[in-house]
């Protein structure tokens, strides 16, 4: 259950802030999904950041907030400038304009469910010392995870190669659902420029290891990777075999600019 936070000093405050980066999805965005739930769950806020669109994501957006301008909010930018800087750019309108308790970031195709934002929720609830929550796509009995196995198998190669780059025992880090409990340093995280458009995620735990001075076992215990009960590749995605090269480059710069 998300309670309303009290508002102190009249500020409007939310319990929970998601950004949604979008680049070219007007055909893709399950509109009436992401309304029945932000209906729903009055406590949440959805801020929708059109990352410099060139087909009408803007104008199905507009159509998706209609009647709950309360609850959704819109960020065009102009030019496209990658997911990993509109991610940046989402969360920290939201740490100044909407000061939600927890803020994170869901991919726009709804591969991880909405609902699932209750289940990491209630990992920050009873969890007093956990920071960030994100999703594992972890293929396990009683769970609906569908991945083509191309990407499975990539994806394998690449989070073998994070954790061991990193010294810590994860799983899945590119998974697009992931929360932050809002503190001081939260702002800190997302202050700079991501160095990688599409595996800022990496990147992001490299800023914490950099905040903990590379104390990975004070690491591991503010950070919860949760299995997903379900998980759906989704048609359209925007990832090639390409990127999997250039991503595999990226770890070895954020190496150097965080760990060396």
């Amino acid at each position: 259950m998300i309670d309303r936070p009290s508002a102190g000093g009249g500020e409007d405050v939310c319990a929970v802030c998601l950004v949604v980066p979008c680049y070219n999805e007007a055909s893709r965005l399950d509109v009436e999904s992401f309304r029945t739930f932000i209906s729903a769950n009055p406590c949440i806020r959805l801020l929708f950041v059109d990352d410099g669109s060139r087909d009408n994501t803007l104008q199905v957006l507009t159509r998706l907030q209609t009647g709950l301008e309360d609850r959704t909010f819109i960020l065009p930018r102009r030019p496209n400038r990658g997911k990993a800087e509109a991610v940046r750019l989402g969360i920290l309108h939201a740490l100044d304009h909407l000061h939600p308790r927890i803020v994170g970031f869901w991919d726009a195709d709804l591969a991880t469910p909405l609902d699932t934002i209750h289940r990491f929720v209630q990992v920050f609830e009873t969890h007093a010392g956990i920071k960030m929550v994100f999703g594992s796509r972890v293929k396990l009995l009683g769970r609906d995870v569908r991945r083509r196995a191309l990407r499975h198998y990539l994806g394998r190669i690449f989070a073998t190669a994070v954790s061991t780059m990193l010294r810590l025992p994860i799983y899945d880090t590119q998974c697009g659902a992931k929360l932050f409990r809002v503190e001081p340093e939260t702002r800190a995280i997302f202050a700079e420029p991501f160095l990688s458009r599409w595996v800022f995620d990496v990147e992001i735990i490299a800023r914490y290891l950099r905040l903990y001075h590379r104390n990975t076992k004070q690491v591991e215990k503010i950070i919860y990777e949760y299995p997903l009960e379900t998980w759906i590749d989704i048609a359209g995605s925007k990832v090639r075999l390409g990127d999997f090269l250039t991503a595999l480059i990226d770890v070895v710069r954020i190496r150097r600019r965080y760990l060396s």
